[in-house]
Formats: C-alpha cells, structure tokens, sequence
C-alpha cells in the first residue's frame, strides 16, 4: 500500500493498527500522523488517547506494553513511537536495549484497541532484519520520500487550493523556485500569499516575487538560469543584490560552482538512461532540482561544462590567493559566460 492509498482509507475511517511511516520527506510524515490523530484523539482526551514515546529512550517492550494495556475512557489510543531505528541499518536504539521478539510477537497479533506508528526519517529500510519483513507482511510499510518535478507543482496548487484560495502552474513553478523544496517551508510561504491573496483570491507571480524571499542557493540557481537563456543583465543584477546584501563573493562563486557541477553529473547520468528518479537518488538531491538542473543542462554541451568547471577553479584559486579582487574577478567571469 502507498500513502495516498493509505490516507483515503483513514479519511474513510479504515485504519490499520500498525503503520511503519519511512522516508526523507519529514513535513509528509508529520502530516500523516496530524491525520491520524485528528481521526482518533478527541482534544479533551489526549492524556488517555495518545501516548508519544522515543526509542533512542524508552525500550520497545515498554510501547507493546502499552500498546496491549486497554484504554481508558476512551475507545482506541493512538501511540507515536520516534526514532524508530529498529528498522534501519545500524546500532539499534543506542544504550537503550530491545527485546525485538516481544514486537515481532505483538505484530502477529495486534490489538484492536490501539494503532501503532512508527517514524523513522531514513531514505530506506533494512530489509534484512526479520522485524521489517513482519512489519511489511503484517503491518502498512509507507514510503514518503520527496515529490518529483511534476507533483511537487501539483501539491503546491492542493495546498494553496486547501487554503481558500487559487495558483496556476507559473506562478507554483515561481514559488519553489523561491522557497525552495521542501514542503514545510513551501507551507509557510503558501500561508503567507494566501493571507495576502484573501480568501478566493488568486497567486500570480507577481505576488510570489514580490512576497518571498529568495535564499542565496535560491538566487544563484535563478542567476545561473539567465546565464544560459543569455540574459546577462538579470543575472548581473542578482548578483549585485547578493553584494548588498553582504554575501562573501568567493560563497557566491562556490555555489555556482556546484550548480554546474549537478548540471554535468545530471547531464552524463542522463545520457546513460537514468531516470530522474534515479539521478536524485544517485546525487541526493530532490527530484525537482533535478528536473531543473537537467532543463539547464541542455543549454550546455557536455564540453562546455567541463570547460565551465574548471574556469570556475582556476577563478577560486586567484580569489583565495590574491591574483584578482574578488567582486571584479567574478563579475568578469559573468560577463564571458554571458557572453
């Protein structure tokens, strides 16, 4: 079963007593488990309806114990177990030991009276382990790892839709290219326009650009993008907003750097039949930024990029060693790059 599966099964009141919640996309996770607890936590009864234990502290045995004790006053409780390394590779649960067979038991034969979840913020499972063959046979195993190019626009338009209000793809697209890629930040930023937008109104780009904030990584990706649709005097002009706003020059030539870098590496894993997918998973990097990195690089012979890279060394080489004055060695490099 997958998330999406999973979650219109809860919203339609069918829930399973264990889930195993894994994967890099926190903000996902965390939302999964708001749903859960708004579907069996009444608010005035959350001291007997929701216990929250950790494994790096507490001993598994303790939350089967829990997990088999009958509620009180209420008819199911919904028990969050955190730092779940069970179930990935590596020391198991630190100082703290655990005594697996008693979950491994407890799997066999959940109790009705209670619905296990457990979070665990890593990209893959052990499959080796017994405890992980049990949870996947037995229990729902839900994989939340970050939303490719094309659903990432998607769930910023769901998003901002939940909210009252409306977007287009452009103005989606403007917005991570903003805020970034990761969802809880995205949510902040969707929050804030749609304040703005009021209730019903519409986000165009011009309200993205005018509202949210670029991050350095942010403005060099879109300087890099003007560069290689040749709008030089753009790209010059972020790059004297980064110089008032202090940003060392040597930061800003090393960020450039690496766009270029995930440019080529997206470029040559591309040309051998990688799927975006894969390409992610291989740099770790999200999705979308390959998606993008990869448009870009089609702009740039393979060459070229080569040729890119290693001016950019020879450039961070003369800034660090005295050979050229840092803001006037870059600007010139912008100017034959965009040349």
């Amino acid at each position: 079963m997958d998330a999406k599966t999973a979650v219109k099964e809860i919203k339609q009141g069918r829930i399973s007593p264990l889930y195993l919640c894994y994967g890099t996309e926190k903000y996902q996770i965390q939302e999964f488990v708001g749903l859960l607890q708004d579907k069996l936590v009444d608010r005035d009864q959350k001291d007997f309806a929701m216990a929250v234990f950790d494994l790096a502290e507490t001993p598994i045995e303790a939350v089967v114990e829990e997990a088999e004790t009958l509620p009180f006053l209420v008819e199911r409780k919904l028990i969050v177990v955190r730092d779940a390394g069970l179930f990935t590779a590596g020391k198991e649960g630190g100082k703290i030991e655990h005594k697996v067979e008693a979950l491994q038991t407890y799997i066999g034969n959940p109790a009705e009276h209670s619905v296990i979840v457990f979070v665990v913020y890593a990209e893959k499972l052990d499959e080796r382990k017994k405890i992980v063959k049990a949870m996947k046979a037995s229990g729902t195993a839900l994989s939340f790892m970050p939303l490719g190019g094309g659903e990432l626009v998607q769930w910023v338009v769901h998003e901002v839709e939940k909210r009252g209000c409306r977007i287009g793809k452009e103005a989606a697209e403007a917005l991570i290219a903003a805020g970034g890629v990761h969802m809880a930040a995205l949510a902040a930023e969707a929050d804030k326009l749609c304040l703005y937008a009021g209730t019903g109104g519409t986000i165009d780009t011009a309200a993205v650009e005018q509202l949210v904030a670029r991050s350095t990584e942010q403005n060099v990706f879109a300087m890099v993008e003007h560069i290689a649709a040749l709008r030089l005097e753009k790209a010059l002009g972020i790059f004297y907003e980064l110089l008032k706003q202090r940003e060392e020059p040597i930061k800003i030539a090393a960020l450039i750097a690496r766009q270029f870098r995930i440019m080529m590496q997206v470029k040559e894993l591309g040309r051998q039949s990688y799927s975006q997918q894969q390409i992610a998973s291989q740099l770790a990097l999200h999705p979308y930024v390959v998606k993008l990195a990869g448009e870009q690089a089609r702009k740039f012979e393979a060459g070229r990029l080569r040729d890119i890279l290693s001016e950019l060394a020879e450039l961070d080489y003369r800034m660090k060693s005295g050979g050229v004055d840092k803001v006037l060695g870059l600007e010139l490099f912008l100017l034959k790059l965009g040349a």
